[in-house]
């Protein structure tokens, strides 16, 4: 007979005080890209028609290129957040949740080292 309390015996099954840490991550990412989408909003805008010339000469500025480069980070970064957070929904089987997990992860660091790389390429003239 196990006299425990129903708490006590669920204590030390679950990852405690993980979930708020995540959420935390993406609400801040969140309000972070806020501003960074307006910028990359407001700078498209105000270069459209300019060309190739006029793109390759936005993304030469030093400025430009870090802010894009952060806004590349943080957005792939809250997305694998919140593909994670829907995958551990609705995925109830642990082995196939942790290899979607783990896959995304995976994707989403492969397409922001891309798009970086494929930005400073523009920048630099490579």
């Amino acid at each position: 007979m196990d006299y425990r309390t129903s708490l006590k015996r669920a204590q030390g099954l679950g990852a405690s005080h993980h979930g708020v840490g995540h959420w935390w991550m993406q609400r801040l990412s969140a309000v972070a890209m806020v501003p960074l989408m307006l910028w990359l909003v407001v700078g498209l805008a105000t270069h459209t028609g300019g060309g190739y010339e006029g793109a390759v000469a936005w993304l030469g500025n030093p400025i430009n290129t870090v802010v894009l480069v952060i806004a590349f980070g943080v957005l792939f970064y809250h997305a694998s957040l919140g593909l994670q957070v829907v995958l551990e929904d609705y995925v109830s089987h642990t082995g196939t949740r942790l290899a979607l997990v783990t896959a995304v992860r995976f994707l989403a660091a492969l397409l922001a080292v891309s798009a970086i790389f494929a930005l400073l390429k523009i920048a630099f003239g490579g």
